[in-house]
């Protein structure tokens, strides 16, 4: 008889399993320069829902699981996670977003200051190409997963997502310009945690492209329901300060639609990210409980 999958106990397992291998794949603090290797780990190991090495984690189960090496997936996970990180740092700082919360506790550059922050997002970020070059698989690899991430964290990712949010403050921005927006700064990300999880389980072109319509579905529906908690949540509950779109004139899905179309459209793009996952039956399932999880933040 095939076992029951149980989705709260691989949620454990996996986030216990992130932890584990970015306290070893982060630089000690213990290494010169040690306040800036302090710095970094504050900022990568600060608690955090880990979506993004736990989206890894999930898709590296969908292909032949004698393909697949554990240190590989391992180095995808902190990577993106060292990637999410730093881009967490430098958008708090005063020049960006200017926001004293992260996590529930202080931003790194108010618990250290602007130029060290500044320094810990440049040393993650390049960090985390350092983990891929050096991850234990094949070359091509190695080439592909590098790839993927440099193409998500750049200008037609991450960076010009967030360059599109900071033009915009204060100004109109209609709905498709707002999917853009955010399928650049926060899908682009998620979408290639997913793709690193499917390149190192050696999925083929069929595979890929349906968990590229999951992951785009997926970091969506994410950008929604943050855009509502941001509305409706408080500080204490986000371990970040509350109403900052608002109070900081920026465009989002509640501003723009308002609060009901954005729960229903979450609700909407949660149901076709797990539809995009029939091919892989069963050992989908933490794929579609993730997606789950994601949008359910908002209840």
């Amino acid at each position: 008889m095939t076992a029951v999958f149980q989705f709260q106990d691989w949620l454990i397992t996996h986030s216990a399993r992130t932890e584990l291998a970015l306290d070893a794949l982060l630089d000690s603090d213990q290494i010169t320069p040690n306040r800036l290797h302090e710095a970094m780990r504050y900022a990568a190991q600060g608690g955090g829902k880990r979506i993004r090495p736990l989206l890894v984690f999930a898709a590296g189960t969908l292909g032949n699981s004698d393909s697949v090496t554990s240190d590989a997936l391992d180095a995808a996970a902190v990577a993106i996670e060292c990637i999410h990180a730093y881009s967490l740092v430098h958008d708090d700082l005063p020049c960006m977003d200017d926001d004293d919360l992260r996590r529930g506790r202080p931003t790194v550059h108010r618990a250290y200051d602007e130029a060290t922050a500044l320094l810990v997002g440049d040393a993650l970020q390049t960090r985390a190409f350092e983990i891929l070059a050096n991850a234990n698989c094949a070359a091509d690899t190695r080439l592909l997963m590098i790839s993927a991430l440099a193409a998500a964290s750049g200008s037609r990712g991450m960076a010009g997502g967030q360059a599109i949010d900071l033009e915009h403050v204060g100004k109109k921005l209609d709905l498709p310009g707002l999917k853009q927006m955010h399928a650049m700064k926060t899908g682009a990300l998620l979408a290639c945690a997913v793709e690193l999880g499917g390149i190192v389980a050696c999925l083929d072109a069929a595979q890929m492209l349906c968990l590229k319509h999951y992951s785009q579905a997926l970091g969506l529906a994410f950008q929604i329901i943050d855009d509502v908690l941001d509305a409706t949540a408080d500080s204490q509950t986000l371990g970040k300060t509350a109403g900052k779109d608002v109070a900081n004139d920026k465009p989002t899905y509640v501003t723009l639609m308002g609060l009901d179309y954005a729960q229903k459209q979450a609700m909407q793009l949660q149901a076709e990210a797990i539809g995009s996952l029939d091919i892989f039956g069963s050992k989908g399932q933490a794929l579609k409980d993730l997606a789950l999880l994601v949008v359910n933040r908002g209840k």
